[in-house]
């Protein structure tokens, strides 16, 4: 091209290019001591490939990050079983804070639910029974992994699950039954009839002495 614009080797290098992809579109020509930029439809033969390295282009991956952060944040995700509705829903892990709950609570009316994590019932009844503990604060409700206190439970002639038991100040052991999300309104009507003002007179009474004894698993209900 008769009017390519002629500049010397050291202004060349000198340029800044705002992108990379516009240093392809020029090459260098070789057979003149002074270097002449030329449109790249003109002589597509004589291009000359400009090398990856004289590219300061960093790709970044913000994807990448997202899927990490995003891995680690369902990692940290309690299992359905360690989700509690409230202050009024309490892990059991040993006959002794089963005892300890049940003396605690007073006249209040004490729901226990034994449960086992790989019980598919007891997964399905689980979220509506956290609504109903938030919807009755005034009562407390303990949950007991049967396969954390087999002995326990085989005191308490827990066979299937889910399973449910019912605790009220001196009056003890008020019913007990089993129970899948079908079944919830046994539930509800436990709690109306049981769950109304009353004055116990002298101690809760619990469970009495526990025996402790290995079991075998429960069916599922």
């Amino acid at each position: 091209m008769a009017d390519a614009i002629r500049l010397s080797s050291s202004l060349i290098h000198s340029l800044r290019f705002p992108s990379p992809s516009l240093l392809t579109t020029f090459h260098l020509a070789s057979n003149s001591p002074h270097s002449s930029l030329v449109p790249i439809n003109q002589n597509l033969d004589k291009i000359i490939p400009i090398a990856p390295a004289r590219l300061a282009c960093t790709p970044r991956k913000p994807s990448l990050s997202f899927k990490v952060r995003a891995t680690v944040n369902e990692t940290e995700q309690p299992k359905w079983w360690e989700r509690n509705s409230g202050p009024n829903m309490i892990d059991i892990h040993s006959t002794q804070e089963f005892l300890d709950a049940l003396s605690q609570a007073g006249d209040r009316l004490v729901i226990v639910e034994f449960y086992g994590t790989w019980c598919a019932s007891c997964r399905a009844l689980f979220p509506k029974l956290c609504r109903t503990a938030q919807e009755h604060p005034d009562i407390t409700f303990l949950k007991v992994n049967f396969d954390e206190n087999k002995p326990m439970c085989k005191s308490l002639n827990v066979k299937v699950l889910p399973y449910f038991h019912f605790y009220r100040g001196a009056d003890g052991q008020l019913e007990s039954f089993s129970c899948s999300l079908a079944k919830f309104q046994k539930i509800k009507d436990a709690i109306e009839l049981h769950n109304t003002a009353r004055c116990s007179i002298g101690p809760p009474r619990g469970v009495g002495d526990l025996k402790l004894e290995p079991v075998s698993a429960p069916k599922m209900d």
